[in-house]
């Protein structure tokens, strides 16, 4: 149980210092708050060495942190809104051994786009940012393939590691 608890203090670290290095990062997508998602590297490592619950919680965790140090309320919102569906349809399509990881990385990076979406529609009560759809369709597609290919190797190389 304790090492449990270390490997989770762990990662959150890692997700926080991802989740700092994006802010660093003068990547612009053409889309408010578009961002690489480095902090789901994490994210989808946990998923799949540990499960769907820690991966919640970790996600869960980092979102909250991350929003008090480097945002704001609303960032919380809608980092809630995409990590929550993003990760899962990420825990579903998991579950299909069709997909490789990096397929479940993209739909995650999809989702977690839509879910962000659908969270600033409503909070603007405009069905006006539904325009952005298709270009943050194709971010989540990039990011995630990026997120996905770059999971596959960290695990390749951590294949013995075990969370005690």
């Amino acid at each position: 149980m304790k090492h449990k608890a270390a490997y989770f203090g762990v990662f959150t670290a890692l997700a926080l210092i991802f989740s700092y290095v994006e802010t660093l990062i003068p990547i612009n997508f053409g889309i408010p708050g578009a961002k690489l998602g480095l902090a789901n590297l994490v994210i989808v490592i946990v998923l799949y060495k540990t499960g769907w619950k820690e991966a919640l919680l970790l996600s869960v965790t980092r979102i909250i942190l991350a929003g008090f140090l480097f945002g704001n309320l609303f960032g919380i919102l809608y980092s809630l809104a995409g990590g929550l569906s993003s990760l899962a349809v990420m825990t579903m399509v998991k579950r299909r051994e069709s997909f490789s990881m990096i397929g479940v990385s993209m739909a995650g990076g999809v989702t977690h786009n839509i879910g962000q979406l659908i969270a600033a529609m409503l909070v603007v009560e405009t069905y006006q940012a539904g325009y952005y759809l298709p270009v943050l369709m194709l971010a989540g597609l990039a990011t995630g393939t990026l997120i996905g290919l770059v999971c596959r190797e960290v695990l390749r190389r951590l294949k013995d590691f075990q969370m005690v």
